[in-house]
């Protein structure tokens, strides 16, 4: 009987210094996964400050153009849009009313501000940072959504093709404009207001050289996020 007790009261002990020893083992697993935790959110800040800081920079480079846009062309009755940089000039100065193709006057114009456009956005150190320039013609709302979209079309085209053209007087830059080079028509969709806020088709009317970056929708998207956490 003693013997049997004594088996008992050992097993006990056994047991005993089975329980602290796995709690211990627990413990050190779960400072293992907190640590493991720490380690991945300081890496994840890291992470997320160079995407800010990523981010900031490509974004920073359109602010960067705008102001050289406006120092190159302010003064010069070449409407920019401060917030995407669009260059906007009214199609009278390159067609007459209802036509596609330029006048006289629209091969000087090109002849002048093309070369000037490029040298900012191709040569100022902002190549890299550009996925596409666009030529986007815009019409106004008298007639049809399909007239108006090809004769939109039409103008866009008629821009890029003579900019593309042997007749063009600077085809040295020819080369890098067809690698980025985008043209649409956009009808009468983005119908423009007078300073009354009224529909003006005259404004309406229009040819826009355009800029995008690379993944610009992207970045935007992302830094929206960012900003939200």
């Amino acid at each position: 009987m003693i013997n049997k007790y004594k088996r008992l009261f050992k097993g006990e002990q056994d047991e005993g210094h089975f329980w602290p020893s796995f709690t211990d083992l627990l413990t050190a697993i779960l400072l293992c996964f907190v640590l493991i935790f720490i380690v991945m959110m300081v890496i994840k800040s890291f992470q997320i400050e160079e995407m800010k800081r990523t981010i900031d920079q490509i974004m920073g480079v359109r602010v960067n153009l705008i102001e050289d846009l406006n120092e190159e062309f302010g003064g010069t009755g070449i409407e920019i849009d401060e917030q995407t940089g669009a260059m906007i000039f009214e199609t009278d100065i390159l067609f007459e009313f209802d036509e596609a193709e330029l006048k006289p006057e629209g091969f000087s114009f090109l002849d002048e501000f093309v070369p000037a456009y490029l040298d900012i956005l191709l040569k100022g150190g902002y190549e890299e940072y550009i996925s596409e320039i666009i030529i986007e013609g815009h019409a106004d709302n008298v007639g049809s959504y399909l007239y108006n979209l090809e004769l939109s079309q039409e103008r866009a085209f008629s821009v890029a093709e003579y900019v593309l053209s042997e007749d063009f007087p600077y085809q040295n830059i020819q080369d890098h404009l067809k690698e980025k080079l985008t043209v649409n028509g956009r009808s009468y969709t983005d119908g423009r207001t007078d300073e009354e806020g009224n529909y003006s088709a005259e404004a309406s009317r229009r040819v826009e050289f355009k800029f995008r970056l690379k993944d610009q929708e992207i970045l935007e998207a992302t830094r929206e996020l960012l900003e939200g956490n």
